[in-house]
């Protein structure tokens, strides 16, 4: 068993089937291999999961998950399987599976396999901030905004068709870039909780949420076949990068 500073720590990695934007979104293959595998392997190759566990529906991405290593020791309802289903609702359903069968979690980090460009790293480091730092109770990834910072944004005025700020003025200041606040948007890569709070709460934000900043490249989502397309880009990239270094 992996333990960091005495703590035990679930890895759990949600997957259902019945995706619509992208069907089989979960398995589709990626840079020659499925979806799923790449957070697979990240949280297996991790120094403080103790356990990594897939949660779903589905025989095939079931079939997948335990090919590549992870565990699949309860099937997920199929009330926790739909497009309206609350994925606390799944996260929770884990943990209880495993205070039922007598095995209690102090931490649990959630993986969402359509974010495979994350790193182990980022993984062992979001463990570490968490136990560590001591404000917090849960940690959520951020991506720094960018070219896409809400100082830029306008609405078109329904009665007069002209521009207007989101308050309705029309006072306009051209901003550099780098003279603007830093601003960040949740991404999606990392989500970790400490269990007893994550139970109470019912979510991972909250006023003791940190936050754990990851990249703009990192944060590729998967959703249709252009993200899957920018994160096969990216690997091919990175992966020529490494074969120049080594």
């Amino acid at each position: 068993m992996k333990v960091y500073k005495g703590k035990t720590i679930l890895g759990l990695i949600p997957a259902r089937g019945g995706s619509k934007g992208l069907p089989g979104k979960n398995i589709a293959p990626l840079a020659g291999k499925p979806l799923i595998a790449w957070t697979i392997e990240q949280a297996r190759s991790s120094m403080y999961l103790d356990r990594v566990v897939v949660s779903s529906d589905d025989d095939a991405i079931i079939s997948v998950a335990r090919h590549y290593g992870a565990e699949v020791p309860f099937r997920r309802p199929g009330a926790l399987a739909t497009d309206d289903a609350c994925s606390i609702d799944t996260v929770l359903h884990a943990v209880d599976f495993f205070r039922s069968a007598g095995t209690r979690f102090d931490y649990l980090v959630l993986l969402e396999p359509t974010s495979p460009l994350r790193e182990t790293e980022d993984i062992d480091n979001c463990i570490e901030l968490l136990v560590d730092d001591g404000r917090g109770k849960s940690v959520v990834s951020v991506t720094r905004l960018e070219c896409m910072h809400p100082v830029f944004n306008v609405v078109i005025d329904a009665e007069t068709g002209l521009l207007r700020n989101l308050n309705g003025g029309c006072s306009f200041t051209a901003l550099r870039r780098q003279d603007l606040p830093e601003v960040y948007y949740f991404e999606g890569t990392l989500y970790m909780s400490e269990v007893s709070f994550l139970q109470k709460k019912r979510t991972f934000y909250h006023d003791l949420t940190l936050p754990y900043v990851v990249p703009k490249w990192k944060a590729v989502e998967i959703d249709d076949i252009y993200d899957l397309a920018c994160a096969e880009a990216i690997l091919k990239v990175r992966s020529g990068r490494e074969e120049v270094c080594s």
